[in-house]
């Protein structure tokens, strides 16, 4: 069934954002038909602003609408860490665990030689100049615990071995509340490599 074309061009663009089929966009363009004109309007603008305002912190590469970003403005954070994210989502995680600890650096991806994702396509040679611009003593790796991201996570670790800096990676394993019988062997074998002593 087809609907007025406006409605059918409103679905076919609502399709295309991530997680969101033809049944489920149908429901959106018809929920934004019947909303009030004031909310279009605000919805629209919000999405003109992300296009227009939103850009890359040109010293953490972090989304802003400023540029130094918040973070690295904050005078408050350790001064001599960095830690290195994969996305600006990700360091949003890590800020809700510790907020206001670590300044950051953020790759905008991993290394991925399947899909043409070279050393040279992410934001690794901006983050050893940061390092040896700005004094960074220890650089905290917190990259996925994947294939990718400990291929990374591995580069900047051999890139950054003539640097007088401390390289640390975030430990992985059983997660905090989890049952070790459900856990797969891959997380056990990490969880033991990275043990502790009580």
């Amino acid at each position: 069934m087809f609907y007025p074309a406006p409605i059918e061009r409103l679905i076919e663009n609502l399709t295309k954002l991530p997680g969101i089929g033809r049944k489920t966009a149908t429901r959106l363009a018809f929920f934004l038909l019947n909303a009030r004109g004031s909310y279009i309007t605000e919805l629209s603008t919000s999405l003109i602003d992300i296009k227009e305002k939103i850009r890359l912190c040109s010293t953490c590469f972090n989304i802003t609408d400023t540029d130094p970003c918040e973070v690295c403005r904050d005078g408050r954070r350790n001064r001599s860490t960095v830690c290195v994210v994969e996305e600006s989502s990700h360091m949003m995680v890590i800020e809700s665990s510790y907020p206001g600890c670590f300044r950051y650096h953020i790759l905008h991806g991993v290394i991925n030689p399947i899909e043409g994702i070279g050393p040279d396509e992410i934001r690794l040679k901006e983050l050893r100049d940061r390092i040896e611009r700005e004094d960074i003593k220890e650089v905290i790796i917190a990259t996925n615990p994947n294939i990718e991201g400990n291929t990374t996570a591995h580069y900047i670790g051999e890139m950054l071995k003539p640097l007088d800096v401390k390289i640390t990676r975030i430990a992985s394993g059983v997660p905090v509340g989890g049952d070790i019988v459900y856990i797969d062997p891959l997380t056990i074998k990490s969880s033991l490599d990275n043990r502790k002593n009580l």
